[in-house]
């Protein structure tokens, strides 16, 4: 196995066998995945200082980071989850089937309720709370209308697309994690 599983502090991230970890992306420390999860290329999980939990099929795309706080906040997110590419993750919940679009920003104590999406470049600030089928966008963010139909559809289709790929990657032996239960985690 490539050195992109890390513990740290003797904590071993604890990963569902049928995840895609891209070869470049790294998981350190206290952080479950979920089934049929697809963390791509360039990717920062990094539990060192608090937790991360991240659910089942959840896309976390291209350079893209998911870090904690060490005073207050872990990283929750749920499951059917798309992450854009260069997103920023910080100490913050995302509820089931919401979407971050590409280099947004959702930071320590905000909520993404589920069917909710942040716009491409925004940033939640901290503590703010995206309502459940909101649209947010800007920096600071801010409530724009609610959903339409296109940006419900987006939600539900990324996941299952990006699973598509990802299944194509590991039928090439690309993205393979295999767990042990050893030290209680997954590592090589």
């Amino acid at each position: 196995m490539a050195d992109n599983i890390m513990p740290y502090k003797g904590v071993w991230p604890t990963i569902d066998p049928s995840v895609f970890l891209a070869p470049t992306a790294n998981v350190i420390g206290d952080v479950e995945i979920g089934a049929e999860t697809n963390i791509w290329f360039g990717c920062l999980v990094r539990g060192d200082m608090n937790v991360i939990r991240i659910g089942r099929r959840v896309n976390i795309q291209d350079l893209s980071v998911v870090h904690v706080d060490s005073r207050k906040y872990g990283a929750f997110i749920g499951d059917q989850v798309t992450i854009g590419h260069g997103a920023v993750i910080h100490a913050c919940t995302l509820e089931d089937r919401c979407f971050v679009g590409m280099q947004a920003c959702v930071m320590d104590g905000a909520v993404v309720e589920t069917g909710a999406m942040v716009a491409a470049g925004a940033l939640v600030a901290p503590g703010k709370t995206v309502k459940a089928g909101q649209l947010w966008a800007g920096t600071p963010a801010r409530f724009v209308r609610d959903c339409a139909e296109r940006e419900n559809e987006m939600i539900e289709s990324v996941p299952p697309e990006y699973w598509a790929m990802a299944r194509e990657y590991l039928k090439i032996g690309i993205g393979v994690v295999k767990e042990t239960k050893d030290q209680g985690g997954t590592h090589p």
